[in-house]
Parts: structure tokens; sequence; C-alpha cells
């Protein structure tokens, strides 16, 4: 029979510990998110729905990128049992330096729309923790200026070839001059992808106002006095700056882009060099050949050709093709710290995150970057702990099974008479 007795007022306060309450509105928003999808909830809450959907969505139906996070939940993990792993060491050697994880920053357009401490709040973030950050040359806030947020870090620069080559080669002397140390050559964006999302809303630079986005937009006080009381938004690396996403990308793209454009670029940079939006084997061995430092296989997050193949499931068949000769990285779908670590033990020396980034950047500015790049630290802390592995050179593609949902079907012959 259980025995009663009054409670003791000494034991109480004991029992009975409250909480300092955090007065920091930022803070407390941001310590409450315990992962990237708690981050995209806090984002959306806060950004206006053109600029959320830009940074969200995808090209048309949006299977690509549906896919492609799928692919990272079909995963089968195989831990090793009393392998001791109290301290693990998730740093890396990537393309000639050292990163303290095993993913940076990607490339990411129109950033300050966003939230306007755009790429600067980015390349800040990703120098504190020891990252490397990547400005695109649709960002929103100039080579000199991303430097300057970053001055001690790895900064890299992802370029597009434009109809005006002129443009191009002038962006690569200036960030060679400014000490970025690598270019990612992107080679999937002939033409702009169909963002239906951005058609929907009227995304565009400048922003065009309406009913429905000034409706929207009035929940949001902040986000509209921070862009009204900050400078002008526009590319910072290009001159035009009128006219949807889709305008602006076929304004300044060229179909006819070239592997004469690689070589070109490739005579022209100092540094390290890697083909970003590679999607077979066949291309891959292709560009190692003819002397790139690194490949990233890429979709662009679904927003280019929807139904295209999925990043993670090429990985691989493409390291064993080219991975004892070449840097192969990999993006698209990458939400959580698991996902990163999946990608490392199928022979991925790095990864890229986009849209996990950004969904910080619009939850907190600064501050959600941290906590981003935080979520992700702790997740492949967690997850190479739970596996018995020390360090990234641990990881075996033994650690990991990709489950199967999508396989191709063989043709059947025809029956003979």
């Amino acid at each position: 029979m259980v025995r009663r007795q009054l409670p003791q007022p000494a034991e109480l306060l004991e029992l009975m510990q409250f909480k300092k309450p955090e007065l920091n509105a930022t803070k407390r928003r941001l310590d409450a998110a315990l992962t990237i999808a708690d981050l995209r909830v806090i984002a959306k809450r806060r950004t206006p729905k053109a600029a959320f959907d830009y940074t969200d969505g995808a090209a048309e139906g949006e299977l690509s990128l549906a896919r492609a996070r799928q692919a990272f939940q079909d995963v089968e993990f195989h831990p090793d049992i009393l392998r001791p792993a109290a301290v693990v060491d998730t740093s890396t050697e990537i393309l000639g330096g050292r990163s303290a994880l095993p993913f940076g920053i990607a490339p990411t357009g129109f950033t300050r729309l966003m939230q306007t401490e755009g790429e600067s709040a980015g390349a800040g973030a990703a120098g504190a923790a020891g990252i490397p950050f990547t400005l695109s040359t649709l960002g929103t806030t100039s080579i000199e200026d991303v430097k300057r947020a970053n001055p001690h870090g790895r900064n890299w620069f992802q370029l597009y070839v434009m109809r005006d080559r002129e443009v191009s080669y002038g962006l690569v002397r200036r960030a060679a001059e400014a000490g970025f140390d690598t270019l990612q050559f992107t080679v999937d964006t002939p033409i702009a992808g169909a963002r239906l999302r951005d058609k929907r809303n009227g995304f565009s630079i400048p922003p065009q106002l309406t009913v429905g986005t000034i409706l929207n937009a009035l929940p949001r006080p902040w986000w509209w006095i921070d862009f009204l009381t900050t400078p002008k938004l526009e590319f910072a690396s290009l001159s035009t700056t009128g006219g949807t996403v889709g305008e602006l990308l076929n304004a300044a793209m060229d179909p006819t882009i070239s592997y004469d454009d690689l070589d070109v670029i490739r005579e022209m940079w100092p540094g390290k060099i890697v083909v970003k939006g590679v999607q077979n084997v066949e291309d891959s061995r292709r560009l190692i050949d003819r002397g790139v430092d690194g490949i990233v296989l890429s979709n662009h997050g679904g927003r280019q050709l929807d139904r295209a193949p999925i990043p993670f499931h090429l990985l691989p068949e493409v390291v064993r093709e080219v991975g004892r000769d070449a840097t192969v990285m990999v993006d698209t779908g990458i939400m959580n710290g698991a996902d990163i670590v999946a990608s490392i033990a199928l022979g991925a020396k790095f990864t890229l995150i986009g849209r996990a980034y950004l969904y910080g950047l619009m939850a907190g500015g600064r501050a959600g970057v941290d906590r981003t790049i935080e979520i992700l630290r702790t997740e492949i802390e967690r997850t190479m702990t739970l596996l018995g592995v020390s360090s990234l050179e641990e990881l075996e593609p033994r650690h990991v099974t990709q489950l199967t949902r999508l396989v191709p079907r063989g043709t059947t012959a025809p029956v003979e008479a």
C-alpha cells in the first residue's frame, strides 16, 4: 500500500525549477526550432508569400524536388555496435582547404529579397562555422561585400555563362581578385525552368505590388520595413534588374553554352573549378577527362527540368566511375544532417545546402543561418555517434542502403508466334 504524506516545501523547490524567460524574441523563436522543417514553418510565417514560394518552390509539378527529398528518407542505416565514438570529427579536406563540417552553403539568387541581410548573413555565418560560402551570379550582394562579410573564410563563386561573354569574364576576374578560391561553373540553366509558383505570384525584381501582395504583407510589417529602409534590391554583379525571374534568366542565359566555354573559363580561373549540374555518369567522366577539379551532382534543387535524375541515387555509380580522379559533391533535397552523413558514406566528398540555409535566413537573419548550421551539425554528430564512427573517413557504403521506390521498367520483347 502506498504511504502518502504532505509535500515538503523544500522538496517542492527542488522539483519545480522555473526556466528563465528569454526576452529576445528572435532567440526565443530560433531556440524552439529543433529541425530544418521547424525553421521552414517559421520562415513561412514571417515572409511574404511570393518571396517564400520562390525559395520553397521548384519547377512545374515539383516532382524532382519531392523525389530528391524522398530518396534521403528512403535510407536505411547500418550501425556498428560496441564501437566507441564518444568524440566525432566532422572536419574534412575539400578542394585544397579544410571545412569544419562536410557541407557548405550553396549559391542562391535574389537572397536579400528573402531577408534583408541576404548573402552577408550567409557568408558571415559560414565563416564563423568554418565552412565555405558560395555566392551566386544572381546574388544581391557584391563579390567584394561578401569578401568583407567573410574576410578570413572560404568564399566560392558560382558562374552562369551569359549571352554577353564579357560580363561573365568580368565576374570571373573580380572573384579571383577578391580571393575566392573555387569557381562553380553551372551547366543546367540554358534557359529558366517553369517555376509556376513564381508566375502565379507575379514574383519579380523589383517586387510587383497588387492587392493580393499588399494583403499578404499586412501581417508581416517587419519584412516591409526592412525592405523599404535598406539599399535598393538589385543584382550586385549584373546591371539588368527588371522583370520576372524567368524573364531575367532567359535574357541573361545562353542556350549555346558548350565545352568551349568551359575551356575558356578554365584558362582564366586561377583556383579550383567544379562543374555544377551534372546528371549522368557519362558527363561526369567527360568532365574529369577535360581537367575539372570536381563535379556537383545536382538537378538545381528541382528548379529546372522536372522529373530530372535524383542526384543522391546517381552518387554511388558516379563515385565508382570518377571518384578516384576528382572530387564528387552532391546537393538537392538535403534537409537533415543524416542526409549529409548518408551522402558521405556513399562516396561524396562534400555536400551543399540551399533551401535549408534560406529557411534559417528567413526565420531569423544571420542568427537563423547560425541556427541552421548548428541543427545540421548536431544531427551529423548524433548520426555518426549512433553509427559507431568517429570521423568522416570511417563512413563506408556498408553503412547505408538506398531503399527502392522508383524502379525503371524494362522493355518486353514481343512474343513470336
